[in-house]
């Protein structure tokens, strides 16, 4: 099975000069955890609702704050044409919970989260290794690994 017939395809995105409560906002009342940051038409970031509350909150920084502040710039991806199996591996090996999905030409078509493995029959056995890899405490994309800029 592959990426695309997993991924979440309608996805918003946010700009890096908006603000921490336009992207709170956003999160409610979508029902989401993360945002994919976008700047003339390329993806720049991720923000995520921990993000907001343990690198932002956490240092005192208000509402206003804009999301280039707290955001992570260094972005992990897949591509929309590879296997769940390989992609389910890095997420565990990294620790990632959703990842962008992108074409081969670099455009944001999607977003992989466990909750979208685990909802696709054939991939639960996926996001059951995806989740224990997850759930180990570290790692380069943890909180404590990335402190704000």
């Amino acid at each position: 099975m592959k990426i695309r017939d997993a991924m979440t395809r309608d996805v918003c995105m946010v700009r890096p000069d908006q603000t921490l409560r336009d992207a709170a906002h956003m999160m409610a009342e979508l029902d989401i955890g993360a945002l994919p940051v976008q700047e003339n038409d390329r993806l720049v970031g991720m923000i995520t609702d921990r993000d907001i509350a343990v690198r932002a909150v956490a240092e005192g920084w208000g509402a206003d704050t804009l999301i280039s502040k707290v955001m992570s710039s260094e972005i992990k991806y897949c591509y929309d044409d590879q296997d769940i199996e390989e992609v389910t591996r890095n997420m565990s090996d990294q620790r990632l919970r959703r990842l962008p999905v992108m074409n081969r030409d670099k455009r944001l078509v999607g977003i992989l989260s466990l909750g979208d493995l685990a909802r696709e029959g054939s991939t639960q056995d996926d996001a059951g290794e995806a989740l224990c890899g997850i759930s180990r405490p570290g790692g380069q994309h943890s909180q404590t690994a990335q402190r704000p800029h």
